[in-house]
């Protein structure tokens, strides 16, 4: 029995470690995509501003595996202060969005910093810039009116994402 539980152990052993999800390359702001949502929150708690809510997370009224977190946070490095709402999905960030308000510098300026940590934007189109490594994507979108400026950075692992098909119910025909 030893001899069996010897042999077997290391194929088992393999086959809980081929199951975890790749670690994402994608980060922003200390924020990385399929990272477990404990280290999610407790970097969200450390960049919360003091004076807005503590971040709050609500499960999916359809399953308990899928959350949709929310707060504001500034970041130390820059002191920029930005709404930062995720998707938790089986535990691991699955999608992240950083929003934002200002005038019309806002735009450039958030352009030459995501070029500074992404390198050139594989695609783009009016109101939107976009980079991708493998299954992963960072997209900004922004819009205005007048000079009133709304910038938004959303980052989702697609692998993760593709998982919530599975909790979604489908149409009957």
């Amino acid at each position: 029995m030893r001899f069996l539980s010897a042999l077997l152990f290391p194929t088992l052993l393999g086959a809980q470690t081929a199951s975890r999800p790749a670690t994402a390359t994608l980060t922003y702001r200390g924020f990385a995509l399929a990272a477990p949502y404990a280290d999610f929150l407790e970097r969200a708690r450390t960049l919360a501003v003091p004076s807005a809510s503590a971040v709050v997370c609500n499960t999916s009224r359809r399953t308990a595996q899928l959350m949709e977190c929310g707060v504001s946070i500034r970041d130390p490095d820059d002191s920029m202060e930005l709404y930062l709402a995720a998707y938790v999905l089986e535990g691991r960030v699955a999608f992240l969005s950083f929003g934002d308000s200002g005038t019309t510098p806002l735009v450039p300026a958030a352009q030459r910093e995501l070029v500074s940590r992404f390198g050139s934007p594989h695609g783009s189109r009016a109101g939107m810039w976009e980079w991708r490594s493998v299954r992963e994507r960072v997209r900004l979108t922004w819009r205005g009116r007048v000079s009133a400026r709304w910038i938004y950075i959303a980052l989702w692992d697609e692998d993760v994402m593709d998982r919530i098909a599975s909790y979604a119910r489908r149409r009957a025909r």
